[in-house]
């Protein structure tokens, strides 16, 4: 039994509760611990409780979906599949942890949670991975080596493999990082369904995006078109618009004379992209600027090259921008795009899918010029140049002719960028397939407002995106490793290929790869030659899987039973920035197939940011691996630190705030052995201190609420205020997390757990741990708080909790039920205020004791407290185990209608 030294070490004193302690046994059988003696420790410790608990749960089953369940009883989980490209970070740790919450809570009120992990392994970031580790490169156009075997050391220059080998190595090194996140999410203790795993390259997961894709292309919903494209010169891919990101890079106005075809005064504009003036294709202005209203309908001709193009008025040409006169390219940008198509004008292209300035036929239709040689002998000068030598040559070009006015002017400019990508974006022609969401959006926004959003501000982004969307939804890509449009091309006897008639593959074949396997009336000889067939080169876009991850992961049309039971989803956890991405295009999948929303709540969680309040990332090298902190503080202290944090809000990455969380698991560990040693040969509620655990699955025995709260008569003054005051931080914790506000429902049981530490088993501790007036009481309320507050505690710090839990329960505390303010039993005419007013007393005494560096057990003389009677009264209810607790010899009372007040007169010596 701990002596009240002990005790009161445990009560108060918070700042020294994080040092080390003895090291956990490794896992044992459940009856080998006896809960007396050996099976509480004799120092709690955090480390080894990760390693002891993670292989109970999964033996245990603990997180197991049980399909049995009706659909009304299920809550199941969209979780974000986390993409496959190396290393976690602690953002992974920091909104997986805050999803794990509502899936625990959600458990707890009794819901059967389906709760799966998924894989994202198939995309560029894969792809660009797989090339740098092992120092490759794909040629689709090479045979497949069976006897490849990658260098053990990349090479400075990439070796050209196969497609099939590629994808080989993409498989590989996915299956090994895919361990090593699903390690990492073991430690941090996410309650998933580990049965339900899935990856997006997975059969299920093609079939799925295969299928989906089909119907949409039968419905008229997807579309295959050659259009101006946004396109990555280093991926070699297009890009979608969601995926794109405004980077501020330096820049240069340059001012470039164009002579008037008619004669007239040249006109004068200015332009940051001079090297697509071969590409021009007009001029164009505000309808309504009267510098250029004379000039519309005439000619221009362009700088060096000579070609005559219109000047033409447009709203949305900005007359404060430059010269007011905007250069019209195919294409600089997206205006230049919206131009291009509503002024209907030719096109020019220059700039090719490798970045570099391909042939331009001057002379040749839709290349006239009025001087074609002098036209050719300038481009054969940037011809096969980057876009960046081919800008600064014709710079020098345009100064040698006279046609560049004054210095160039330096500016900072945002540009479009991909997200992932390293060179900003160019707009090329090519070949696409589209998913049509511009007739969408009206139904989209309606969609957004039936959708239950935490925070409700971030309605307002994806309100935002809907509206600003400018084109339907690219979903192709010029990549290897992802999920193959089942399409095939017919070949026509000259060789050519019929793009506009494709032919699709049949649902009950899925999955089909066109680049392996034939289409229908066709043999394996034919693939590419006249008369035959070619494959489509391109596979899905990303987000044309990862949308699809409700049906995926709840086996749409292959497990019809599991779908009926868990979709629409309850609930899409995510991050707030790829709510244009992943939460735009699910929504959009949803509607289509299915004419409902995939979900109905939606819980948008914050970035972290590093301490100069810049978003982590790998791409900026500011990140911080979980895996250190994990080991260094402790799961529970990592999840404390992320539970801390609201959804939508971004925050600051905080060891600190770790240390805090660690203090409290510790602290948990503490006041729970205390307790149990006051509750040796009592009858807990519903618990058996003094036996040994049980070897029965542990949710054999979840609690009910059926008999807690009997004997409550038994309950005096300061037990039943301290129950009063935990029944009401059960409904406040209960109200905040059935509003998705974890940090808020973590805040109110923390503030009442340190409350419940440094008062109330303080002023208990000896009426507890003899046998006399008011210690049944006590020993009852003891364990009636500590049973809930472990409850309540569990889905923040599950290994702390669930190691104090196994102390004196034969039930694992993940499969309890969530506590009521009614179990509590708290009678009648308990007073809310006592334990406060009590407790504030017992601080001042514990305060004088510190300024006048005396131990805590010191004698005092006289406590004397002044205050008005209402407040008196209190201090006389609480007034025996007042004096116990500060060993203190008398306490005065004393009326007084001013600020309450409290005197302490220590005793000389200490006995």
């Amino acid at each position: 039994m701990p002596d009240n030294d002990q005790a009161a070490a445990i009560t108060h004193e918070r700042a020294d509760t994080d040092a080390p302690g003895a090291t956990a046994t490794a896992v044992e059988s459940p009856a080998a611990r006896s809960r007396a003696g050996t099976g509480v420790p004799d120092k709690p410790a955090l480390e080894g409780l990760e390693d002891r608990w993670a292989p109970r749960w999964e033996q245990w089953e603990t997180y197991r979906f049980d399909r049995s369940r009706p659909r009304a009883e299920v809550f199941s989980i969209d979780t974000p599949p986390p993409t496959v490209s190396g290393s976690l970070h602690v953002g992974h740790a920091f909104s997986y942890t805050q999803t794990d919450v509502v899936a625990r809570y959600q458990r707890m009120r009794g819901k059967a949670v389906f709760y799966p992990l998924g894989w994202d392994d198939n995309g560029l970031p894969t792809e660009r991975r797989v090339q740098n580790f092992f120092g490759v490169r794909c040629d689709p156009t090479m045979a497949y080596d069976s006897d490849f075997t990658p260098p053990a050391q990349p090479p400075k220059e990439p070796i050209p493999i196969s497609r099939p080998n590629f994808v080989e190595l993409c498989r590989q090194l996915t299956t090994e990082d895919e361990g090593v996140y699903e390690d990492l999410f073991r430690r941090l203790g996410v309650s998933v369904d580990w049965t339900q795993r899935y990856t997006t390259v997975g059969a299920p997961s093609q079939r799925a995006s295969q299928r989906s894709f089909l119907r949409l292309v039968q419905r008229d919903q997807a579309y295959r078109q050659e259009a101006p494209t946004l396109w990555d010169v280093d991926f070699g891919s297009a890009v979608a618009q969601a995926e794109l990101e405004d980077r501020e890079i330096p820049g240069a106005y340059h001012r470039l004379r164009f002579a008037r075809a008619d004669g007239g005064a040249a006109v004068e504009i200015e332009t940051t992209r001079p090297e697509l003036v071969p590409s021009c294709v007009a001029l164009v202005a505000h309808p309504d600027d009267e510098r250029y209203q004379p000039l519309f309908g005439s000619s221009v001709l362009t700088p060096l090259f000579g070609v005559e193009v219109p000047v033409v008025a447009h709203p949305l040409a900005d007359p404060e921008k430059g010269s007011g006169i905007a250069m019209v390219c195919t294409f600089g940008d997206l205006t230049d795009v919206t131009w291009w198509r509503e002024l209907q004008l030719p096109t020019r292209t220059v700039i090719g899918r490798r970045g570099r300035l391909e042939h331009a036929p001057f002379g040749e239709p839709g290349w006239e010029s009025v001087d074609v040689e002098r036209a050719r002998a300038a481009y054969a000068q940037l011809e096969g140049s980057t876009v960046r030598r081919a800008q600064r040559r014709i710079v020098e070009l345009f100064a040698e002719s006279g046609d560049l006015v004054g210095e160039p002017r330096l500016i900072t400019h945002a540009v479009k960028f991909y997200e992932k990508g390293e060179r900003p974006l160019e707009i090329v022609s090519s070949r696409q397939w589209y998913v049509r969401t511009m007739p969408m959006r009206e139904r989209l926004l309606e969609l957004g407002r039936e959708l239950s959003w935490h925070p409700e501000f971030m309605r307002a982004r994806y309100e935002s995106w809907v509206e600003g969307l400018n084109g339907d939804w690219n979903i192709s890509r010029q990549r290897f490793f992802g999920i193959p449009f089942p399409v095939w091309y017919r070949v026509d006897e000259h060789g050519a290929v019929d793009a506009g008639h494709p032919i699709l593959a049949s649902e009950d074949v899925l999955p089909v790869d066109p680049s392996v396997d034939v289409p229908p009336g066709y043999r394996s000889e034919q693939r590419g030659v006249a008369g035959g067939f070619v494959g489509d080169p391109d596979v899905m876009d990303t987000w044309a899987t990862s949308s699809l991850t409700p049906q995926i992961a709840g086996g749409w049309e292959e497990d019809p039973d599991l779908f009926a039971r868990v979709f629409p989803m309850d609930l899409r956890p995510q991050a707030h920035e790829i709510i244009r991405t992943w939460l735009f295009t699910t929504v959009v999948r949803s509607e289509l197939e299915h004419g409902t929303l995939p979900w109905r709540e939606a819980a948008i969680s914050g970035w972290i940011l590093d301490p100069d309040r810049k978003k982590m990332s790998k791409s900026k090298g500011n990140v911080v691996v979980p895996t250190e902190l994990l080991e260094q503080h402790g799961t529970d202290a990592v999840r404390y630190w992320a539970s801390s944090a609201r959804l939508g809000v971004d925050t600051i990455f905080d060891e600190q705030q770790m240390k805090i969380g660690r203090r409290l698991a510790i602290k948990i560990l503490q006041a729970t052995k205390f307790a149990i040693s006051r509750l040796e040969g009592q009858k807990g509620p519903e618990s058996r201190p003094t036996d040994v655990m049980s070897d029965r699955d542990p949710r054999e025995a979840i609690h009910t609420d059926g008999n807690r709260g009997a004997g409550a008569e038994m309950l005096t003054g300061l037990d039943a205020s301290m129950l009063a005051g935990l029944a009401a931080t059960v409904a406040e914790a209960t109200t905040s997390l059935d509003g998705f506000e974890h940090a808020r429902a973590l805040e109110r049981t923390e503030r009442f757990f340190w409350a419940f530490c440094d008062d109330y088993l303080e002023l208990v501790k000896g009426r507890a741990y003899r046998d006399g007036p008011g210690s049944d009481s006590a020993r009852r309320a003891l364990g009636l708080a500590l049973d809930v507050m472990l409850r309540l505690f569990s889905p923040y710090l599950p290994f702390a909790t669930e190691e104090a839990w196994s102390w004196w329960h034969d039930t694992s505390v993940h499969v309890a039920t969530w506590p009521t303010a009614a179990e509590l039993g708290v009678p009648e005419g308990a007073r809310l205020e006592l334990l406060e007013g009590v407790g504030s007393v017992l601080g001042e005494v514990r305060r004088a004791k510190t300024v006048a560096k005396r131990s805590m057990r010191w004698p005092v003389e006289l406590i004397t407290v002044y205050g008005p009677a209402a407040q008196l009264e209190l201090v006389e209810l609480g007034q025996g185990d007042l004096l116990e607790a500060t060993n203190a010899a008398r306490i005065e009372l004393v009326p007084d209608e001013g600020e309450p007040r409290v005197t302490v007169v220590l005793a000389d010596a200490q006995d």
